[in-house]
């Protein structure tokens, strides 16, 4: 239950004095996913991203141009145009130093006169320019009176906003939810903020929406910083109690005797890598531990993890438990046991296949041997998630590409058992600072080497208009039996609309290359998809048309060339993915980034990186620099928390202090008990953390 206090922050904004349903419904296209109605805190956490200054106030003599001046002006006259003319309405005013012409264009000649009678004293705000060697300023932004003029905020936030929903509607619904904030006591240790006398939450909520200077909205200002500070510490107290909870939660010990994991080192046709070794040491001493293990794998494309999660499997196997993994995709899943069963089921382990697709006969069959202990391994997508789904004894929960599955359903396959360790692994390299966010609850260990053999992907870029260049290349080289992936350019996030894109690349390159196109999406039955991987690992068809659909974890060694089209429109991370698809046979590899020019500044640094590096780590962290964490974790598709306060370039520094005084809070105060525990339950409340207190009644 949240706490009454709060209660006022999450009322509704359509109920706020000077809100009408319009407005409100604007608020909650602006402010929210479209799954309820935008609510005070929405509207509170909604921060401005830039300042209009109107403080400057000379005489019109002296006043700067082509910068905004606020001017005190009488109304000499007025010289509206002629009848059926289009010319704008004009508008004379005037100091003891100089006049200035005000233009109208396609105005309200009564709102005019109305506004701007002759002989009045006016204030007026906006754009100050010179045209014709005369002084004129073209739809002043304010027009007003003594009373208005009184009124006037001298430096105006101005905030992201949405197609019909002015700036002066989102300040009246921001003033009215600001005066919604209760009396709340302070959650902080006040040494942690590290600055002499920090404004309260309430305070500096005010501070960044009436802010006193435009600098007083940037990260660095007390009121940001304090705000930031309060965001990642809501953060990192949620995943500390969820760490401490696993770590409480009584683990076992799964200490195999080597047997199996003899059998899969003498089957591998290459040794392990040393950062492999490394990762597997670490984790045989959380597996050896009474405590559960919650340890994140990172590996760079092509590094391995699959390998690592198959020793770590095998060696609960050996203590007599179950292990499962679960990946996104069916398509992701099939690979992984396809991967699986070439080493393992040659050790003695066996191995199952539970997807979605699974009905009837087949599907009970594997219920029943998970529940009698004849099933090792069982390798799933989130079916496995289902109540349905019982072991015998689950021992190690291994989750693949965890940030796509939302941070809640972290536990959720290791809940199966009361004693399963977890392991979670991404493919997708984490920028250290996004790993501090999303997954500080856990241990972490790096793969960071590709294993020996490993060929560099030759990497160039090609403008669209040279594509003619490319497919004549492409038929050379089919000629001599290569194999290509094509993939077909991200269109605003819509699935319908990728597909389309598929669709009309595979149809205009059937029309060169026939029968050698396959094509592969999400949108199609699972049998399809199979079929069409399969033709293609097989060489029945030579090129490849797909969505991302193939983004991770597919792998033909026989694929040699990657081309990515459209590649400006996707992020870096994924266009890495992509290219790893390649260079994982003997051959040399190739991938070619086709793109629309001109390039914008962010996508000509993308190409540049690519170019550049094949280093998965330093790319993560261009990326975060070049999108923001938002986007690099896709916050909005997967349910994570995406950070509203905190901005990550700037409140760096304050993440390590978050995390740090996160740990000792739980170590001193694991049930977040008296006056102060009650501040952070608060704290937790009011960015959506509840989560993390109900771990607390949870044992």
């Amino acid at each position: 239950m949240r706490p009454s206090i709060l209660n006022p922050l999450f009322g509704a904004a359509a109920n706020l004095p000077g809100v009408g349903p319009k407005t409100a419904k604007l608020l909650e296209r602006l402010l929210t996913d479209g799954s309820r109605p935008a609510r005070v805190l929405d509207l509170l956490f909604h921060l401005p991203y830039a300042a209009i200054d109107r403080r400057n106030r000379p005489k019109i003599a002296d006043a700067p141009l082509d910068t905004i001046v606020t001017l005190e002006v009488g109304v000499v006259e007025h010289r509206p145009p002629g009848p059926r003319s289009k010319a704008p309405y004009k508008v004379l005013v005037e100091d003891e130093t100089g006049d200035v012409l005000l233009v109208f264009f396609l105005a309200n000649h009564h709102w005019i006169e109305k506004s701007l009678p002759p002989g009045a004293t006016r204030w007026i705000s906006g754009k100050l320019e010179l045209w014709d060697g005369h002084r004129q300023m073209v739809h002043p932004d304010r027009v007003l009176d003594a009373e208005g003029f009184a009124k006037m905020a001298l430096v105006e936030p101005v905030y992201p906003t949405t197609e019909g929903l002015f700036q002066k509607a989102l300040w009246r619904a921001v003033d009215a939810a600001l005066a919604k904030i209760p009396a709340l006591p302070e959650w902080h240790d006040r040494k942690a903020l590290a600055t002499p006398s920090p404004p309260s939450f309430a305070e500096a909520l005010r501070d960044v929406h009436h802010p006193q200077t435009p600098q007083a909205i940037a990260p660095e200002t007390p009121a940001r910083r304090r705000l930031g500070y309060d965001e990642l510490l809501a953060s990192q107290l949620a995943l500390a109690l969820m760490r401490s909870k696993i770590k409480r939660s009584p683990g076992r010990a799964s200490m195999g005797d080597g047997h199996i994991r003899r059998k899969i080192a003498a089957a591998l046709p290459f040794t392990l890598t040393e950062s492999q070794r490394v990762a597997l040491a670490e984790i045989n001493a959380d597996l050896a531990a009474p405590t559960r293990m919650l340890r994140l794998l990172q590996g760079d494309v092509g590094s391995g993890k699959t390998l690592v999660a198959l020793f770590t499997m095998a060696a609960v196997v050996e203590a007599e438990r179950q292990a499962a993994l679960m990946a996104p995709t069916e398509i992701l899943a099939r690979q992984h046991h396809q991967t699986l069963a070439k080493f393992g089921t040659a050790a003695g382990l066996r191995l199952a296949l539970l997807t979605g697709r699974d009905k009837g006969a087949g599907r009970d069959k594997i219920l029943k041997s998970l529940a009698d202990g004849s099933i090792d391994i069982v390798i799933g997508t989130h079916a496995l998630f289902q109540e349905s789904v019982a072991f015998r004894d689950l021992g190690l929960a291994v989750v693949d590409e965890q940030h796509r599955f939302g941070v809640h359903q972290r536990l959720a396959l290791g809940d199966k058992s009361a004693a399963a360790d977890i392991l979670v692994m991404t493919a997708t390299p984490i920028p250290r600072s996004l790993v501090l966010t999303y997954f500080g609850d856990m241990d972490v260990s790096n793969l960071r080497e590709k294993p020996a053999g490993r060929k560099p992907v030759e990497t160039r870029a090609l403008p669209l208009e040279r594509m003619d260049e490319l497919i004549a290349r492409l038929e050379r080289v089919l000629a001599n039996g290569a194999r290509a992936f094509w993939v077909c350019p991200l269109v605003e996030e819509s699935e319908e609309l990728d597909v389309a894109a598929a669709q009309d690349r595979f149809t205009y390159l059937r029309e060169i290359f026939g029968d050698k196109i396959g094509l592969v999406h999400g949108k199609m039955k699972s049998r399809d998809k199979d079929a069409s991987m399969a033709a293609f690992a097989e060489g029945a068809t030579q090129i490849l048309v797909a969505t991302t659909v193939i983004e991770v974890g597919v792998d033909i060694p026989q694929a040699t060339i990657m081309v990515i089209e459209h590649a400006e429109r996707f992020g870096l991370a994924q266009l890495h993915q992509l290219r790893g698809r390649v260079g994982r046979g003997d051959a040399n590899s190739f991938c070619l980034l086709l793109y629309k020019a001109p390039l914008g500044a962010a996508a000509t640094a993308r190409i540049a990186i690519m170019r550049e590096t094949e280093d998965g780590f330093r790319i993560a962290e261009e990326d975060l620099r070049l999108r923001g964490e938002g986007e690099v974790l896709g916050t909005k598709q997967s349910g994570l928390p995406g950070f509203r306060l905190a901005d990550l370039p700037a409140h760096g520094s304050l993440l390590t202090l978050a995390r740090d005084e996160a740990r000792k809070i739980v170590e001193e105060n694991p049930r977040l008990e008296g006056a102060r525990g009650e501040s952070l339950r608060l704290l937790l409340n009011i960015f959506e953390r509840g989560e993390a207190i109900r771990l607390l009644g949870a044992g």
